[in-house]
């Protein structure tokens, strides 16, 4: 069953929102998971475009507000699964071998990222669910070291009904103007990746110096 946005409603007719909103005026619920889904396999799709946009088609009675965040919810949850599988699946000694492979990196590396993430793997898979990109990258690396299944699944059902909670939320509140949400949490993205490209420009910077020292010191 076909149920589309009232005419009085500012109906996105392109691009990603397009595809969005056909998804969710044909499917309801299930359509808006299934979008979250691919967002989490492929970070390039904006939640912060699909998750208003799913709230304001609550607000105009296209699919209850309750089976927007249900739906969205165990979306994220199955997106992140699959990613978790990828890292299980990949497994620890393929990624050492790999890692060993890569220029300007050290085995040790590696290890005090597993070390680092036993100790706050929790944390990170929590708040990662909240950071854009990070949210869906952090499942590779909780594959990778095995965190309990039960646990991952919980821990990413929490943090992923917070934030689409807040975007859903945000665009049922704001109706047609459900656009500025993506406006506003689109910068965030901008300054939260920016910060992280400059720290590993930094962290590359301080390895090719580290080792140019290294050879003259021989």
């Amino acid at each position: 069953m076909h149920l589309a946005l009232p005419v009085a409603a500012e109906e996105p007719q392109g691009g990603i929102a397009g595809w969005a909103t056909g998804l969710v005026e044909t499917f309801g619920g299930p359509g808006a998971g299934f979008a979250i889904a691919l967002e989490n396999l492929f970070p390039p799709l904006p939640s912060e475009i699909i998750l208003p946009l799913t709230g304001f088609a609550a607000s105009q009675g296209v699919l209850s507000l309750a089976s927007a965040l249900f739906w969205t919810t165990l979306g994220s949850v199955v997106g992140a699964v699959a990613l978790y599988t990828i890292g299980a699946v990949f497994g620890r000694e393929r990624m050492h071998h790999l890692w060993a492979k890569l220029p300007l990196v050290k085995a040790s590396d590696l290890v005090r990222t597993e070390e680092w993430f036993a100790r706050h793997g929790t944390k990170a898979v929590l708040l990662g669910r909240m950071v854009p990109v990070f949210r869906s990258l952090i499942s590779v690396p909780a594959g990778v070291e095995r965190m309990p299944l039960p646990v991952f699944i919980g821990l990413t059902t929490a943090g992923s009904l917070v934030w689409n909670t807040l975007l859903v939320m945000a665009g049922y509140w704001l109706g047609d103007r459900w656009d500025v949400v993506g406006t506003y949490v689109g910068l965030v993205s901008k300054i939260v990746l920016g910060a992280a490209l400059l720290a590993a420009v930094w962290w590359i910077a301080k390895r090719v110096r580290g080792r140019k020292e290294s050879r003259r010191g021989e």
